[in-house]
């Protein structure tokens, strides 16, 4: 995504088009983008990695994605970028994910395109949080499991329990955010996963090869 990307795709999670501006002038981009035609389908976004990032609201808040303060993570490198929410099937700003994209391997692609244009532009490393390896709460959550990171260079550096995303999770398994995932965890938890296994999260890191 570059400066000439802003007021014709969305930036839902990216902040401010200041933000946007002075991120693209920091990294030469802030996201990947995908489109159907004219149509913007999907985005990765990234920022350069900060250690002392914080997230105010846990899952639900964009920053989470850079919020590796529960994990005992490495010396990474000053050119580290840190890659943020996939938002595939997004056609307009807001939350409404245009299902007809998922499973498609757009994510996936999202991710092999990333890692070509940082392997590129000098980045010396890449870290992610890698979400829970069922695929309607990574669908939800907007990421990859690290199977798929690790696929693609990726070495897990870190696991934990996401405290933020184990106390949402009962909401989540009620229907609060859609009755198709609730019965997936639901399922889930009937076949003997407790809500610890459900919040396991990791830390991925790829290092310039």
């Amino acid at each position: 995504m570059s400066t000439a990307d802003l007021g014709r795709v969305p930036i839902d999670c990216q902040g401010t088009q200041e933000d946007v501006r002075s991120r693209i002038a920091g990294l030469g981009a802030s996201a990947m983008l995908v489109f159907d035609g004219d149509q913007h389908v999907g985005q990765l976004q990234f920022r350069r990695y900060d250690p002392d990032l914080r997230s105010p609201d846990g899952i639900m808040s964009p920053l989470y994605w850079g919020d590796f303060h529960e994990a005992q993570a490495p010396t990474l490198p000053a050119r580290t970028i840190s890659l943020f929410c996939y938002h595939v099937g997004q056609l307009s700003n807001g939350e409404e994910r245009d299902s007809n994209y998922h499973g498609r391997g757009i994510g996936v692609g999202l991710l092999e395109e990333l890692v070509r244009w940082a392997d590129d532009s000098g980045v010396e490393a890449i870290v992610a949080k890698a979400v829970p390896p069922f695929r309607p709460l990574a669908i939800f959550m907007g990421g990859h499991p690290a199977s798929v990171y690790e696929e693609h260079g990726f070495a897990t550096v870190a696991r934990w329990r996401d405290r933020d995303l184990r106390a949402r999770l009962p909401a989540l398994v009620a229907g609060e955010r859609g009755d198709a995932l609730g019965r997936t965890l639901r399922r889930l938890r009937d076949e003997g996963l407790g809500l610890y296994d459900l919040a396991q999260v990791g830390m991925v890191v790829r290092r310039q090869p």
